[in-house]
This record gives C-alpha cells, sequence and structure tokens, in this order.
C-alpha cells in the first residue's frame, strides 16, 4: 500500500449499481480502494487498482467469505480517531491505515425470502454479518468517515470530495441513512424469523409476534394529505410484492396524491376479485359502479353506467390490459377520470388517453403487471398510541359452505349475481348493502350508521333499475326491515352471512316476498 497516497476507501458491496463510475472517480481523486471478494473482481475487470482486505489485514477470507471483513484492522481504520493520542498510537503501534470513506450495501435478504420456493439456509446465507458492522461502525464515527450505503448517493459524495474532506453536514446525512438501512435490514430478517417459527405457547398466533416492528422506506413527499392543512408522504415496504400498488409504475398524467393512492388501492383490489374482464368506478374508496362482462368495453359501460352522477372525478380499475375500444368509450365527452389502474395499457389506448379528452395531461395511468396476484398480506391501522394489526380480508371465498335458507333457492342467474354481488359487498365500507342486476352494480349504500338506511340509498341509486335485482349485506340483517325495503324495490333475491338472533324473521320475509336468500357464514365489516 503506498504511502504516498493520502486518501482510502473501502469498497464491500452486493447491489453493484454505478459502482465502477464511482471507484473510478474516486481513483481519479486520488483514493487508494480496498476491497473485498466478488467486489474486488468487479473492480478488477473494470481496470480499476484494487487491493484486496486480505493483502491489507494480513489474514485470508476463510469460511467460504463468511469471515473477511470482521477484523481489528478493518474496525481500527473505520472507528479510529487519528486526532486522539491513543487511537493515534493504535494507529501506529498496528499499521492501520485508516479509511475516509466507508462504501458498503447488504445482501439482498428481504429479495430472497421474497423469492418463491426460498429454503431456510438460502435465507441464512442472505443474513449480513460484515456488512451491517461496517455500516454502523462508520456512521458511529461520521465525524471522521463518510459512509456511503445507495447508489443514489455516489454523485453527490463524488462532488463533494472534489473540493476536500466531505462536509460535516453531509457526513451526518450519510450516517442517518445508514443507520437507517440498518435499522430496516435487522427489522426484515427479525420478521422473516417471527413468519417461520413458532412463538410460545402463551402467545395468542404465531402470525403476530410480541414485538412488532415494521419497516418502510419514504418514496415520496405528497403534496398534501387528505386535507391541504395536513402534510403527507408515501412510504413502501423494502421489496412490495407485484401485485401491490407500491409495485405499480406511473406512465401519465400529475403527481398522486394522498386520496388518488387510497382510491387506486381501492380499485385494485376490487379489479382482482373477478376471472372475467372487469372494471370498477371508486370514489372515496368505495365502488360506485361495478361490471363484469364478456368484454372490456361491455364491463366498463356496466360499471359507468352504475352511478353516472358519482363517477365523474372517479378513480378506475381493470384486470385486463386496456384496450383502444375501452379507451375510445372512456374518451367520451361529459367523462373526467382521475387515474386508471390497469395491468398495462394497449399502444393505442394509451394514444388515445394521453391525447384525445380533454383532461389528457393530467389522468394518472398507474400500471401494474401483476395486479391479479392474491397478496396475502397485514393490515396495520394506527389508533392513537397504538397499533391494531390483522389479516387483509382477502382470502378464497369458501363458496361450497354457501347454504340457501328460504323456500325458493337461487336461479342460476340469480347465484350469477349474488357472487357478483357479494365479491363488490365485501369492500364498501359498513354497513354496507349492494344492489347487482346482470353483472352489474346498480346501488351501494355505504358506511352507514343503520343497515336500513344503507338499504334506502342503495334502493334510492338503483331506482327502477333494482326490479329483479339482487342485495348484498355485508352482515347480517337483524331485523326484517332491510329485507322489506328490499322487496318493495323489487329485489328478488338476498345474500348475506347470517347468524343473527333474528335469522327465522328475516327468512320469514323473504319467504313472504318470494326472494330466495343465502348464508354465507362469512362477514365482511369494513370500518
Amino acid at each position: 500500500m503506498s504511502e504516498a497516497a493520502t486518501r482510502r476507501a473501502l469498497v464491500s458491496v452486493s447491489d453493484k449499481t454505478g459502482l465502477a463510475e464511482f471507484a473510478r472517480g474516486l481513483a481519479e481523486l486520488g483514493f487508494e480502494i480496498l476491497s473485498t471478494g466478488g467486489t474486488s473482481r468487479f473492480l478488477k475487470e473494470a481496470g480499476l487498482s484494487v487491493i484486496d482486505v486480505s493483502d491489507y489485514t494480513g489474514f485470508p477470507e476463510i469460511m467460504e467469505g463468511r469471515v473477511k471483513t470482521l477484523h481489528p484492522k478493518i474496525h481500527g481504520a473505520i472507528l479510529g480517531r487519528p486526532d486522539l493520542a491513543d487511537d493515534a498510537a493504535a494507529i501506529a503501534e498496528h499499521g492501520i491505515v485508516p479509511f475516509e470513506l466507508v462504501v458498503c450495501n447488504l445482501y439482498p435478504f428481504e429479495q430472497t425470502v421474497a423469492r418463491e420456493g426460498v429454503t431456510i439456509p438460502e435465507a441464512i446465507e442472505n443474513i449480513d454479518i460484515g456488512g451491517p458492522s461496517m455500516i454502523r461502525s462508520a456512521a458511529k464515527n461520521h465525524a471522521y468517515v463518510g459512509v456511503v450505503t445507495r447508489p443514489d448517493q455516489y454523485d453527490r459524495v463524488l462532488d463533494s470530495l472534489k473540493a476536500g474532506p466531505l462536509d460535516a453536514g453531509l457526513r451526518r446525512d450519510l450516517a442517518r441513512a445508514a443507520f437507517d438501512m440498518t435499522a430496516r435490514y435487522d427489522t426484515a430478517i427479525a420478521s422473516w424469523f417471527a413468519s417461520i417459527e413458532e412463538t410460545d405457547a402463551e402467545e395468542a398466533d404465531a402470525r403476530f409476534p410480541q414485538t412488532l416492528t415494521p419497516s418502510y422506506q419514504r418514496r415520496s413527499t405528497l403534496r398534501y394529505g387528505e386535507n391541504p392543512h395536513q402534510a403527507a408522504a408515501f412510504y413502501v415496504e423494502g421489496a412490495p410484492a407485484g401485485g401491490t400498488l407500491a409495485s405499480a409504475k406511473q406512465l401519465n398524467g400529475k403527481e398522486l396524491s394522498y386520496n388518488n393512492l387510497l382510491d387506486l388501492d381501492a380499485a385494485l383490489a376490487i379489479a382482482r376479485e373477478f376471472s372475467e374482464p372487469a372494471a370498477v368506478v371508486i370514489k372515496h374508496t368505495n365502488p360506485c359502479g361495478c361490471g363484469i362482462a364478456s368484454t372490456q368495453k361491455e364491463a366498463f359501460e356496466k360499471a359507468y353506467a352504475g352511478d353516472p352522477v358519482s363517477a365523474f372525478g372517479s378513480i378506475l380499475g381493470f384486470n385486463r390490459p386496456l384496450d383502444a375500444e375501452t379507451a375510445e368509450s372512456l374518451c367520451e365527452p361529459g367523462r373526467f377520470i382521475e387515474a386508471i389502474i390497469a395491468p398495462g395499457y394497449d399502444e393505442e389506448a394509451f394514444e388515445l388517453l394521453t391525447t384525445k379528452p380533454k383532461w389528457k395531461s393530467n389522468v394518472r395511468l398507474m400500471e401494474c403487471p401483476a395486479m391479479l396476484d392474491r397478496v396475502s398480506a397485514i393490515d396495520f391501522r394506527t389508533v392513537s398510541g397504538g397499533l391494531l394489526v390483522q389479516e387483509r380480508d382477502d382470502q378464497a371465498e369458501p363458496i361450497g359452505e354457501w347454504k340457501s335458507v328460504t323456500k325458493r333457492s337461487p336461479s342460476e342467474e340469480e347465484h350469477r349475481d349474488l357472487d357478483f354481488a357479494w365479491k363488490v359487498c365485501k369492500h364498501v365500507k359498513s354497513n354496507a348493502i349492494v344492489l347487482a342486476k346482470g353483472g352489474m352494480v346498480i346501488g351501494v349504500g355505504a358506511g352507514q350508521m343503520s343497515r336500513l338506511d344503507s338499504s334506502f340509498i342503495a334502493a334510492f341509486k338503483a331506482g327502477d333499475r333494482a326490479h329483479g335485482a339482487v342485495i348484498a349485506s355485508d352482515a347480517f340483517f337483524p331485523f326484517r326491515d332491510g329485507i322489506d325495503e328490499a322487496a318493495k324495490a323489487g329485489v328478488r333475491a338476498a345474500i348475506q352471512p347470517g347468524g343473527s338472533r333474528g335469522d327465522e324473521e328475516v327468512i320469514t320475509a323473504c319467504n313472504e316476498n318470494d326472494i330466495a336468500m343465502l348464508f354465507t357464514g362469512r362477514r365482511h365489516f369494513r370500518h
């Protein structure tokens, strides 16, 4: 190692994005680069001069690379404070060469455990030990050492180094990012262990660990929250699954707002419920329209016609790539769409949506290719001073357990509509009532304090279309009044969980009005 060199960097990374250019920039600034294993080989292949850590420490990499940087000459070079007498003496006595810069990121643990079929030994081998140790050491000693943990920091660091040593403010920023990285990394590991290991018998459920430390990374700062006086930001999981909103890509339109993101997530959840072409129209996280059909255009037109007044300024969800025929219908005069989420967009459809309507440059087009993948996940809801945690209500519906409880069983056509209405109803705010007919939502009563009020609203929205329709209720009818109201509107079949003390009264009301009714045995409250 050259005694003439005054600037030295330790480089050991898993993610090598932009690394060759960054290391070349360091070399041009007079840095000597020390490195390990695969990083050393990568840099040498890029034509850079690299000193292997084992040559510096005098100790070889052992145990298939498990031990390579865990050495006093490495951590002494990171943690040393050359302007303190004791540290300076130890540096001189042991031949330690202080680092000005530590460039390190970690084994891809989250990506590894997210892979289908990954084994426990594979996951264990992707738990980085030396990396977090070096990062934490450098972050602790940030008064003397710069710690670089992300490729997007490279340009800023190089620009600063060209003027001399990194300034104190930048070193603090880098240290904060470093501790954030190791905290998220440890959280991911702890969460994975919690997911595979049985907990103590005293714990209620192995799915809910004794200590919960969720970790999310900020993707963007939003203009504001639900209202302009509320600040807001969008955070995502470290490795979001393909079927999630966090994995979707924005192809067009204005910046997404807090409310847009909530509505898009609702549209995504409902659209993936169906195997046939489906479209859903969302307002304030509730579906004001939804339709299924043999073609996407027909499904959209059914969904939009469910409540055209509410559909103005809505969010749309599709479970098929958007085609040109549907896009033409979307672009008809008088329609205004805030955002769309779909698995993709045909070239002609994308051209139409971004050039033809008045809102062309504003409509937010979101692409989520894997949106049909079901994502079993955990829901978090904050309360003052705490967090509520539950499984997401997205399990497969046990249709085989549904029971016909009235004198008349639903016809085949009614059964199809009941299945459709039930899938939509689970996504409506409680107390939820959905009226549907012919694969189309025609009336929704959402978020009312009384189920009867929700029935009134749904029937009002449906109007004359309710004749021959079906009704879905997310929870049981406690009294017959909801069924009587549905009968007045012309409803012919009903679906509900059952389980009320008033079930017999409700069944009697159905029989008196020749309404067929199914009990599902499963409730879908959505607060």
